[in-house]
């Protein structure tokens, strides 16, 4: 009896002991788990690496692009910017409990763990949306214990940290959509030519099927996988009940827009100013590849998203999505030198190469307004001046050369003044100009306004023969629109660190006056009948509702407008890379271009008058002899000169010749009158309010 008490006493210590055991080790396994979940609460994630790419900022702060050694194309957007069906389709497929659990599927997990123990490998796996979201931002693709043990970690920080929606987010601005997009926002404009907001459902169902297989479920690659993959999403969505069967039906049965391939384009925003960024930033401010791919870099720019924008449309409405021929537009603010929008060609997928920055495209007329402006500065030449354009020989290099230009299509218009030649483009006129005041000081005058490509000090400098770039074809513009004060163009603005700390600013450059402001604006007076009646730019005139100067420029394979108004100083090109002729169509092309830009860019701002400067005068002169208009004169038009250049002598009928010499007094006293008139108008004086 003693031993059976004996026994069941050393029975009742052994249960009691085991409990006691378990007892502790469930209190040291809780206390062990509440240390664990501490420790991942305090703990910062690991550096994702799309935030280790450095960014491109545009002049409001708001982002253009990132710099990335992959070359993912990812436009980054908030939740409610993504379709409700999307998010839907998303979670029908990936993760129907996301909002219910907390980072992990367990009963899937367990599923899993007994295949994979049966197989001996990682053949199966059962990821939540938090933890797929972790393996993309933190870890590689392989199959190990070690990489699933840091997956759960960094699943559980992320449910931690961040709230389901905030998940759901960078989820769908992190996965992977095939074809080098990132991101629903870049899927969608890339496959619909659409934002994600837009999507509809059965663009929202075939999207959120790619992710499982981004190359077997593509519809470029295999249409018939990507629809069984979307009747796949649109079922399981009216199984949770998020639809009905018959909307799914209907959703499947939709025929599909998609963006034709060769017309993909990359989603982010301005590519060739991304590159132009990188390039200036490596090689003039010495900030390495690797600090920019992975340095978290804020560069801030100023680039203006809006007229960025109405550049791209400009040239996607311009440009033949198909054919060969490239183009070119950039925009500078003529009164700070900042790089307002630059397109560097149609199509950045299929072309990398900034046609922006090519030196190698002659600017054929669109150069003449260089010259004119040497030559108005240097009072050899006036609004009045006269030449006859006729077929001429030109002799030079001491009579050893000859050079002989004719207009195009042998047109020829006897004797024309400044206006008339610029507005018709007149190569006779051009010729005779240069050989009058030097080609030297018409390259000493370019190199003035900012152009550092070579040019030969030849006749033929006078029809835009040296090749030059269209940006430098935009600054030197700039300082025309500018009254002559030059501000070199400005890319990079200010460049931090990833603690916020400026590595780089911009230094407060001063506005040079290089050119006579008096001469610049008598340019730009007679470089605004380029767009009137008998202006090579006249056809677009209508669209342009504001002032506006600019000259057209063509050669056998170039094609340009180069133009400006008080904000914008545009040049836009045309032509092929291989050098080839232009059509007469493709010459074309540039004129409407740089109108559609000029008005979208400048929708929200007022039209605006050029700001006249001192030491400039207004005379009614004769066209047809450049001398002042006096009663006699058949036609008269109001000119505009630099004081002092205007012309003295009267024009008068036969009659008045006959007259006393004391009326030729008479009429130069009321001309002058006139003019004192003109310049205290006021005309001239609201002129001066308007632009003040």
């Amino acid at each position: 009896m003693n031993q059976t008490r004996q026994k069941t006493r050393k029975r009742g210590f052994r249960i009691w002991k085991f409990v006691k055991g378990i007892s502790v080790l469930v209190v040291l396994g809780l206390i062990a788990t509440a240390a664990g979940l501490v420790y991942l609460y305090a703990t910062s994630l690991p550096l994702a690496d799309s935030d280790r790419n450095s960014r491109l900022l545009d002049s409001q702060g708001d982002i253009i692009a990132t710099f990335s050694a992959g070359g993912k194309d990812s436009v980054p957007v908030q939740l409610q910017d993504i379709s409700p069906d999307l998010v839907h389709a998303t979670l029908a497929v990936e993760d129907r409990k996301f909002y219910e659990h907390y980072g992990f599927d367990i009963r899937g997990m367990g599923r899993a763990v007994l295949v994979n123990l049966e197989h001996m490998q990682m053949s199966q796996g059962a990821s939540t949306l938090t933890q797929q979201l972790a393996r993309n931002l933190y870890l590689s693709h392989e199959k190990t214990w070690t990489r699933k043990a840091k997956e759960a970690m960094y699943t559980a920080q992320l449910e931690m940290k961040y709230s389901k929606d905030e998940i759901l987010q960078m989820y769908l601005n992190e996965i992977y959509y095939g074809h080098g997009a990132y991101g629903i926002e870049a899927a969608s404009r890339m496959y619909f030519g659409k934002s994600a907001k837009q999507l509809d459902l059965a663009e929202s169902a075939m999207l959120a099927g790619i992710p499982k297989g981004p190359t077997y479920y593509s519809p470029y690659n295999h249409m018939k996988n990507a629809k069984d993959r979307q009747k796949i999403v649109l079922n399981a969505m009216a199984d949770i009940g998020e639809i009905t069967q018959a909307e799914a039906d209907k959703a499947y049965e939709e025929m599909l827009q998609f963006r034709p391939e060769s017309e993909r384009k990359t989603v982010e925003k301005a590519p060739y100013f991304r590159d132009y960024i990188r390039n200036l930033a490596i090689k003039e401010l010495g900030i390495s590849e690797a600090m920019l791919d992975h340095g978290g870099l804020n560069i801030y720019t100023t680039l203006d998203l809006r007229v960025q924008k109405a550049a791209e449309d400009a040239v996607s409405k311009g440009m033949d999505a198909t054919g060969e021929l490239e183009t070119a537009l950039v925009s500078i603010d003529p009164r700070t030198g900042y790089i307002k929008a630059m397109v560097g060609g149609k199509n950045y997928r299929t072309n990398q190469i900034n046609h922006v920055l090519a030196t190698t495209r002659q600017p054929g007329s669109a150069f003449k307004p260089i010259m004119y402006l040497a030559a108005l500065e240097s009072k050899q030449l006036t609004s009045a001046s006269i030449f006859n354009s006729e077929p001429t020989s030109f002799q030079y290099d001491n009579d050893r050369k000859t050079y002989k230009p004719g207009n195009f299509g042998d047109k020829y218009l006897g004797e024309i003044d400044l206006r008339k030649a610029i507005a018709a483009s007149d190569n006779i006129y051009a010729v005779n100009t240069i050989m009058q005041i030097g080609p030297e000081q018409v390259v000493s005058m370019a190199r003035n306004l900012g152009i550092t490509s070579n040019m030969s000090a030849v006749p033929s400098l006078a029809l835009g023969t040296s090749p030059v770039s269209p940006l430098e074809m935009a600054s030197a513009f700039s300082v025309i629109a500018a009254g002559g004060q030059r501000t070199p163009p400005v890319a990079i603005l200010q460049v931090t660190d990833a603690a916020g700390r400026v590595l780089y600013e911009a230094p407060q450059t001063k506005a040079e006056t290089v050119v006579e402001p008096a001469a610049a604006y008598v340019l730009t007076r007679l470089m605004e009948s380029v767009f009137e009646n008998g202006g090579t730019g006249n056809r677009v005139s209508a669209t342009i509702k504001r002032p506006v100067a600019g000259k057209t420029g063509t050669t056998n394979t170039d094609a340009w407008l180069v133009g400006f108004t008080p904000e914008l100083s545009t040049a836009v090109w045309v032509g092929y890379d291989q050098g080839k002729a232009i059509s007469t169509a493709d010459g074309r092309r540039a004129a409407p271009m740089f109108a559609q830009f000029t008005e979208q860019a400048l929708a929200s701002v007022p039209p605006k008058i050029f700001s006249v400067p001192d030491n400039v005068v207004s005379v009614y002169i004769d066209p047809e002899s450049g001398k002042l208009a006096g009663n006699g004169c058949p036609e008269k038009r109001l000119e505009v000169f630099i004081d002092g250049t205007e012309p003295t002598e009267v024009c008068r009928s036969a009659s008045e010749d006959s007259e006393s010499g004391s009326d030729d007094m008479t009429h130069e006293v009321q001309q002058q009158q006139g003019l004192q008139e003109e310049k205290h108008s006021w005309w001239r004086d609201f002129k001066r309010w308007w632009v003040e």
